[in-house]
């Protein structure tokens, strides 16, 4: 630097632009392109040193970071490279490996790694199953994890079930009570129902509806209904602790049974007998036949009755109650045969299998929601299944080695089980309240169901077995194939 002779070179000095040893990035970019020859910059060119949006695509583009080569740090390439250099230099031992690395090196990584000659051998392979707990061991949590375990009764027979009514009727005032037994249907094809203080007679031949009978005051109701096997008369339990008898023919009261202390929920014929349970918890045994009805009482449950059924042979019969227990006495017996006490809930449903002998099947309340089929010679449980929901009624089918079941919440649904095997064959719903009652027609085909809700269903669920198919059969499918919607009065 020269010497400033005055203070106005020094600001002469200042005022000059200072310049630097470092080129700025866009002289770099004229210095690249001016190396290239060749190339030459015109109106609209791009320098085809400028990296597009896609860089990498037909052209390499160079920067200013360093991105190592990954192929090095891939494991799949390393083990190819391994299992080759071993295998050139075993079938030629003058290939030149110095380039990439050391032969030897290689050899013993593909033996330390891969067993030697086994180079497709897994480095982790269980070759025996893991250790079972010891049998002191309790998992807590099983019962949680395996409450909804989607198991090999939850497949379904391939079946088409109607997932539609064939019928549907209203039934105003039918009560909303889990202990009653208010629908049943006769072998002449008719079927009678119970609303409120009324019953009423519907017949499935000619599709008409009378009205059968009516209580004196309209605080009382009728609790249970069970047509007589032939047909002819209906025996009909009440709130106010009787048992009347009608003929429904001429529509007319023949008998009325008491002696019990509280209503008459449930109700069972075995030819000319009758056998009446009741919230007094007692079971009566009637003749219809003599004047001095009333020939024995059973003793053997605390709370009321909610379900009774004879088997086909009359030689036992079933009760169920609000105890939760179940009770199969032998027929002219005082005391029970067996008192099962399995049930977490109050036991209504009972059916007896009509191909098996001594085979009964008993469903339960919501606490409990079981289907357990007994062998009443013994005494013991053959099988069960939890269907998750409160069971209100059984039905075994007459064609076919199916039982179909009625539930409460949370689906309101009938089920068809295949037996023994208890896969579940199909499911039908529409209903908006629980199912309490079902009933099957004399041909063995149709389900009515009532519910809640106030209405009866009919479900074509069977077919007829070839050969077996009766004038009154041909009737009864005939009348409910056309759908209708009748209100009952």
């Amino acid at each position: 630097m020269s010497f400033l002779n005055s203070l106005d070179d020094f600001d002469e000095l200042l005022s000059q632009p200072v310049a630097s040893s470092t080129m700025t990035r866009w002289e770099r970019k004229e210095n690249n392109s001016a190396k290239t020859p060749g190339k030459r910059k015109g109106l609209g060119s791009m320098n085809s040193k400028t990296p597009g949006k896609t860089p990498g695509k037909g052209k390499a583009y160079k920067s200013d970071r360093f991105i190592p080569n990954r192929d090095a740090i891939n494991a799949d390439v390393a083990f190819h490279h391994a299992v080759n250099y071993t295998n050139n230099e075993n079938s030629n031992p003058n290939v030149d490996l110095n380039s990439t690395g050391s032969s030897k090196f290689n050899s013993q990584l593909a033996e330390t790694l891969f067993s030697g000659d086994d180079l497709d051998s897994r480095i982790l392979a269980f070759k025996e199953k893991a250790p079972k707990p010891s049998e002191s061991h309790q998992n807590n949590l099983r019962v949680l994890y395996t409450q909804n375990k989607t198991t090999s009764r939850a497949k379904r027979v391939q079946r088409h079930i109607a997932s539609t009514p064939e019928r549907i009727l209203d039934a105003p005032d039918i009560l909303d009570d889990y202990y009653l037994n208010l629908l049943h249907w006769s072998s002449t094809n008719m079927l009678a129902v119970s609303l409120a203080g009324r019953v009423y007679v519907w017949n499935a031949d000619t599709g008409s509806i009378d009205m059968l009978c009516e209580t004196r005051n309209e605080e009382d109701v009728y609790t249970s209904i069970r047509w007589m096997d032939d047909g002819t008369h209906i025996a009909i339990g009440t709130g106010d602790n009787d048992v009347q008898l009608w003929d429904v023919s001429r529509q007319k009261q023949v008998r009325s049974m008491k002696g019990h202390q509280a209503r008459v929920g449930a109700l069972s014929w075995n030819n000319h007998v009758l056998s009446s349970g009741s919230r007094d918890s007692m079971i009566f045994h009637h003749d219809v036949r003599v004047a001095q009805h009333h020939i024995s009482t059973l003793e053997g449950h605390e709370q009321e009755i909610c379900g009774l059924a004879w088997s086909p042979d009359g030689t036992q019969l079933a009760s169920g109650g609000n105890d939760n227990m179940l009770c199969i006495w032998d027929a002219n017996a005082s005391s029970p045969r067996h008192v099962v006490r399995e049930s977490q809930a109050a036991v209504k449903a009972l059916a007896w299998c009509p191909f098996q002998k001594n085979l009964l099947a008993t469903g339960s309340g919501t606490a409990d929601r079981h289907i357990r089929f007994y062998n009443t010679i013994t005494g013991s449980c053959v099988n069960k299944i939890d269907t998750n929901s409160q069971v209100c009624s059984l039905q075994w089918s007459k064609t076919e080695k199916e039982i179909l079941s009625s539930h409460g919440f949370s689906q309101n649904q009938l089920t068809v089980w295949k037996y023994p095997s208890l896969v579940k064959v199909g499911e039908l719903t529409g209903h908006t309240s629980r199912v309490l009652h079902t009933a099957v027609s004399p041909d063995g085909t149709t389900v009515c169901s009532a519910a809640a809700d106030e209405t009866l269903r009919f479900w074509k669920v069977w077919d007829v077995k070839k050969g077996r198919k009766t004038a009154s059969a041909s009737s009864s499918s005939g009348a409910s194939r056309s759908k209708m919607h009748m209100r009952i009065r």
